[in-house]
């Protein structure tokens, strides 16, 4: 027979929706909904074009899905906000996993009714697939459970974060949300290989001086900033390796960014040409 506490953990919270964007994300789908069932009630997936087996597995689990082809990082998060039944809203990432002491914590919050603060701040702890998990470093909170009557996700192609504006409070769980961010090096090569290219073409154009200037001097700064501050030289050499990855990822969006520069004057130099 259960625990009173494992039968607490096992039923969902009636007021809390989690929402999760999806594209080609069958490796852990399944378990990320599993987790994240233990909690909300309602979990709604919004699918940009998986060709493998991402929706089947999420209406298997009983998910609703919604189809929308990508429209940016925190426009693509607002689709899942405006989708969601409920007022209080997970976002939870396709490649994260709820511990059960996390889930026990939102449990907690629930239990007398809505929680007393509008946004609150999970713990997301890297599973790298060597090694153990990084418990004692490179920590991030997110603002990931909040009320979308008082907060709402960015209208913005490159960002998809709560911004916390003044006087709000926050409290961070101590609980992980395991992060699977990455299945082997190759695969973490391609996420900052298309988020470098995201942001350089999306984000907030810096001015060319000063991209011209990360370009030639920020690549070390950038590694200093992955290594030491973050401190992935805990995980040792493959700390290494990736603190090296982190600073050539950061460095693309430099390069894009100088590339994408380039390229605009040298078109607005051929209209002039033209109409001279």
């Amino acid at each position: 027979m259960s625990s009173p506490t494992q039968q607490r953990a096992a039923a969902p919270v009636a007021q809390l929706s989690c929402y999760i964007r999806t594209h080609n994300e069958e490796r852990l789908i399944g378990l990320v909904i599993e987790a994240a069932a233990k909690v909300a009630s309602e979990i709604v997936i919004v699918d940009s074009g998986s060709t493998d087996r991402t929706i089947e597995i999420a209406e298997n689990a009983g998910c609703r899905v919604i189809r929308q082809p990508w429209l940016g990082w925190g426009f693509q998060k607002r689709v899942g906000e405006d989708h969601c039944r409920n007022d209080w809203l997970m976002d939870i990432d396709a490649d994260e996993i709820m511990s059960p002491e996390l889930a026990g914590e939102i449990r907690d919050l629930f239990a007398s009714g809505e929680p007393p603060l509008p946004v609150y701040y999970l713990r997301l702890v890297t599973a790298p697939p060597v090694g153990k998990p990084w418990t004692n470093f490179r920590i991030d909170p997110r603002a990931k459970l909040y009320d979308r009557r008082r907060l709402r996700m960015p209208e913005d192609r490159a960002w998809d974060q709560l911004r916390i504006e003044g006087g709000i409070q926050v409290r961070e769980l101590q609980g992980a949300l395991w992060h699977h961010s990455f299945r082997d090096i190759a695969h973490l090569i391609e996420k900052y290989n298309r988020g470098s290219s995201s942001m350089a073409r999306d984000g907030r154009r810096k001015h060319p001086a000063v991209i011209r200037l990360r370009v030639l001097f920020a690549m070390p700064i950038y590694f200093f900033k992955a290594y030491v501050t973050r401190g992935l030289w805990r995980a040792g050499l493959y700390g290494l390796i990736l603190a090296r990855l982190s600073a050539i990822g950061r460095w693309l969006r430099d390069a894009k960014m100088y590339e994408l520069e380039r390229l605009e004057a040298e078109r607005k130099e051929e209209r002039k040409r033209d109409q001279g």
